[in-house]
Formats: structure tokens, C-alpha cells, sequence
């Protein structure tokens, strides 16, 4: 694809680029080889550029030297286009070149919040009460925190945990009021544990006065997780209401969990994770989504009810795990395509997202194991009725902002939470043993004619 900036780069607002060292050295690296590169030619040119001032200078010279301004145009051209295209960096500083918006959201995504993980990504599709995404929200901001090397910023850490802390004491009653009666006492255990547990806001906050990343990180990660258990419990079922003409369709009011069996036939063997004996079989766990893909997810899980999975064979395709396209045929539905956008209350039905205009999904694509139905072989309207891929997402093969091509396209409906460096060693020819609802069947819900 060509860089929008192909269109733009010899604007006349462009030419004060060339003489700009202090662009180069503060939005490339130093020692990067196209600093280097460009810093020698700029060097050149200004030296040209003076040289051609001075009225002793030969016509001859002062004709190379148009030349070589000339050609030096065209290099800086070729390199920018090529730096663009190549880097998962944009370049900042050409606001003033003539690029639509539109054009500059697609090169330049903001992908900042997108969930880069399976956990992540299925924690905030929870449609659970306000006060815990808060304390969510602000949680997971930590997570960026501890990505900044050297000094980490401990004090806002510690005012982001004290923020959550008053949030989980003060609106206790609130919280707790959001879940279902039969679930209370469960919903009082994990909110203690929530606050005062081995792994819940107390301790966190005390991790962070010690200034100890390592224990920060885990201790973190149960906060959330116990979050994601609070928040489960006040999500018992989809929060709108389906469109009259999808209620013929098995949907999934909730969440469930698949656990498949893959076994290789060649011969060969999976290499466990961890000290253990390679096996012929492995166990890969996959956690379906209806709040967000009710339907996609409800017409998958009824599929691996009726066992439509079982001896399945797979294919591995570029960045792709696909399933037998012919398994179900007669038994699945042609689920019409199925995306819900960041921010928005419900799914779309048979429309892809703009990402270059912004729409990002709830579930991404972008995430290394994610689980989507392909297209149906009729309309990309609709999604296959049985056609699935895991996606192994590879951020060197996607675009700017770190998204896949494919993004906002697909009926993205779960993740691989177990089993992720089983995908890798999977072989064309490989099949799926088994494939089991082991969690969420009583979310299933199944229309009148399939009861």
C-alpha cells in the first residue's frame, strides 16, 4: 500500500525539511543509519546551497549544484516514504502537508488503549457497574506505568491505587448492590479480597511505598483478576436487547470457555511449555465472549456441543490457524457479521469498522491467539457458519499503531487464554481430537426449533 504521504511530499510546506537537522535528531534515533544518512545529505546540500550563492561561483557548478538539490529532493522522498512505511513510528512534525484526516488516522491510528492481550481485552468487554471500571480503568493505567524504564513513577502508582481504594470503600454498598441475590455471599468474599486480600488494593498500595516493581506486577495482576470476578457476578446476562429478527439464532448471554484437544498425526510431538514429556496431544483453552458476540459465540458454542469439531482437521495459512471449511454446513448458522465498537452500547450487524476513521473493536483482532469466524463464502456480511481461525498476531506484519490489516473486518469472539504456545507448533494436517463446552453451557440459549 502506498504512504499517503506520496501524494504530499513535494509540497512547497515540505522543502523546510531538508535544511531541519533538529527534526531528524529529535524523531529518529541517533544512531539510527537513516539519521545518519540524512544528516551527511543535509550537510551537502546546505554546503551547496551557499555555494551557489556566491556570484564567483562557475555556471557550471552552480548547474551541478541544482542538480544535486535536485536529487537530494528526490532521495529525501524515497526515504521518507520508505521510513513511513517501514517503521511502526509515525513521523511527527508534517502536520503542515496536505493530508486528509482520514488518510492520516489510518497511518497514524490511535491505538494507545487497545487492548494488547486475551485477558485484557475480555476484562473490559465486561458490561459490569460503573464504580468498578473506574477502579478498573484506573488499575490498568499502572500496567502502562510499569512499562517506563529506570525510574518508575511510583507516586502516581500510589495515588492511582489510593484513588481505587476510595472508590471499593466508599461505594461498598453500591458495588455490592449490583449483584444478583443468589450471588451476594460470593460477591462479599471476593470484595474483601478485593481490598484487604494477599493480592488486593492494601497490599498493592504497600508494594508501591516499597518501591518494588517485581511484587507490584503480581500483586497487580490478582487485583485485576479479582476485579474481572466482581464484575462477572454483576454481568449475569447481555446488557441491550437483540434485534427481533437475530432471536432465531442461538446466542451466548454470557461468557464460556472451550477447551480443545489437538493432536498431531505425523509422528511428531508438542514441546511442553515447561519441564515435561512431549505428547502427541495438547490442550488449548479458548474463552468465548457473548457480551460482545452473542450470537457468533452462541452459534460456535452449539456447534461444539453437537461435537461439529471432533476429528476436524486444521490448515495453517499466513498469520492464520483455519478449521475445516466444510464442518457444520448443515448444522450452523450464517451468522451475519458481528463487531462491537469501543464505547458503544451494542454490536454492529453486517458492517465492518473504519478503522482509519477511528472505530476500534471491543474485541480486537490485533491480539496473538485471538478466535474469529472467517467470511461466508457468499457475502462478507455474514460470517461462515462454521468457518473459525485462531490468529496469530505478529505486530512486525501490521500497520502503523501496531493493528492488523485485517482489523475491524472479522467476528472477533474470544481469545486463547491457555494453550497459546501450543498455536505455533500446530501443522497443517493437525486435528482437532475434541473440542468441549467445559464452562458457560447454561448460557446458551437455543431457539424454539433446537430445544
Amino acid at each position: 500500500m502506498a504512504s499517503p504521504l506520496s501524494s504530499s511530499i513535494f509540497s512547497p510546506n515540505f522543502t523546510h525539511l531538508f535544511q531541519n537537522k533538529a527534526f531528524f535528531r529529535n524523531h529518529l534515533p541517533l544512531r539510527s543509519p537513516i539519521y545518519a544518512t540524512l544528516t551527511r545529505i543535509a550537510s551537502k546540500k546546505n554546503a551547496s546551497m551557499e555555494l551557489t550563492k556566491r556570484p564567483t561561483a562557475p555556471s557550471i557548478l552552480s548547474t551541478h549544484l541544482e542538480s544535486t538539490v535536485k536529487q537530494f529532493q528526490s532521495l529525501m522522498a524515497v526515504i521518507i516514504i520508505f521510513t513511513e512505511i517501514a517503521s511502526p513510528i509515525p513521523l511527527y512534525g508534517l502536520q503542515d502537508l496536505s493530508i486528509s484526516p482520514a488518510e492520516a488516522v489510518l497511518y497514524s491510528p490511535e491505538t494507545k488503549t487497545l487492548p494488547r492481550t486475551g485477558e485484557l481485552a475480555l476484562r473490559r468487554a465486561i458490561p459490569a457497574n460503573t464504580n468498578m471500571k473506574t477502579i478498573q480503568d484506573s488499575l490498568e493505567d499502572i500496567s502502562y506505568l510499569l512499562r517506563i524504564p529506570q525510574r518508575k513513577p511510583f507516586g502516581t502508582m500510589e495515588g492511582n491505587v489510593k484513588k481505587a481504594l476510595k472508590i471499593a470503600t466508599d461505594e461498598k454498598a453500591s458495588i455490592l448492590a449490583s449483584i444478583p441475590a443468589e450471588l451476594k455471599e460470593e460477591g462479599s468474599v471476593l470484595y474483601t479480597s478485593l481490598v484487604d486480600g494477599k493480592g488486593g488494593l492494601q497490599k498493592l498500595l504497600r508494594y508501591i511505598k516499597d518501591k518494588d516493581p517485581d511484587k507490584v506486577s503480581v500483586c497487580l495482576a490478582s487485583t485485576l483478576d479479582t476485579i474481572a470476578q466482581l464484575e462477572l457476578l454483576q454481568a449475569p446476562g447481555l446488557s441491550f436487547l437483540l434485534p427481533q429478527q437475530y432471536l432465531k439464532y442461538p446466542r451466548l448471554t454470557g461468557r464460556g470457555i472451550v477447551e480443545f484437544t489437538v493432536e498431531k498425526v505425523d509422528g511428531s510431538a508438542f514441546s511442553p511449555e515447561s519441564a515435561g514429556e512431549a505428547k502427541s496431544t495438547a490442550k488449548i483453552q479458548v474463552v468465548i465472549d457473548g457480551f460482545s458476540a452473542p450470537l457468533t459465540a452462541g452459534n460456535f458454542a452449539k456447534l461444539v456441543v453437537d461435537g461439529a469439531y471432533d476429528g476436524m482437521k486444521l490448515t495453517c495459512a499466513n498469520q492464520a490457524i483455519l478449521s475445516d471449511s466444510e464442518v457444520g454446513k448443515t448444522t450452523g448458522y450464517s451468522v451475519p457479521l458481528e463487531i462491537k465498537p469501543a464505547g458503544q452500547f451494542e454490536p454492529l450487524y453486517r458492517t465492518t469498522l473504519s478503522i482509519q476513521d477511528g472505530e476500534l473493536p471491543v474485541l480486537p483482532l490485533s491480539v496473538y491467539g485471538a478466535v474469529a469466524m472467517a467470511h461466508s463464502d457468499v457475502s462478507d456480511e455474514n460470517s461462515s457458519p462454521s468457518q473459525f481461525f485462531f490468529y496469530l498476531y505478529d505486530k512486525r506484519n501490521s500497520g502503523l499503531g501496531g493493528l492488523s490489516f485485517d482489523e475491524g473486518q472479522f467476528s472477533v469472539f474470544g481469545y486463547t487464554t491457555v494453550g497459546r504456545d501450543i498455536l505455533p507448533q500446530i501443522k497443517t494436517g493437525d486435528i482437532v481430537r475434541s473440542a468441549k463446552l467445559v464452562e458457560g453451557q447454561d448460557r446458551l440459549i437455543l431457539p424454539p426449533q433446537d430445544n
